[in-house]
């Protein structure tokens, strides 16, 4: 029987022609979410990108509320609650649960 995770990566797998580890799903969010056409990034870029799709992943758990966007489009949430202090796997469950849940309210599990 397959994870949730495992059904997500091969529909990934098959949608991008390549595997996907957790850092390339969470830059993929973050540039859907970002709502601008892929162009090469910047490190610090890729980094604003992936924080996006922390942001949009965290927010139905009530630890973001989006602000809007500012000037260049670029997405803005404020803090609305702290994160608990979570160890390394603690930490990947918690993201992997709303990647999850993300792409299920996407249509894609």
């Amino acid at each position: 029987m397959q994870t949730d995770w495992q059904i997500l990566q091969e529909k990934l797998k098959e949608r991008f022609g390549t595997e996907m580890d957790y850092d390339t799903i969470l830059f993929v969010i973050g540039l859907q979410e970002l709502s601008k056409p892929f162009k090469k990034y910047k490190k610090d870029e890729k980094l604003e990108i992936m924080h996006i799709a922390i942001c949009t992943l965290l927010e139905p758990y009530g630890f973001y509320e989006f602000e809007g966007r500012d000037k260049d489009g670029w997405p803005h949430w404020k803090i609305k609650e702290q994160i608990p202090f979570l160890d390394a796997k603690q930490q990947n469950k918690l993201i992997i649960d709303a990647i999850i849940d993300y792409f299920k309210k996407e249509g894609l599990i």
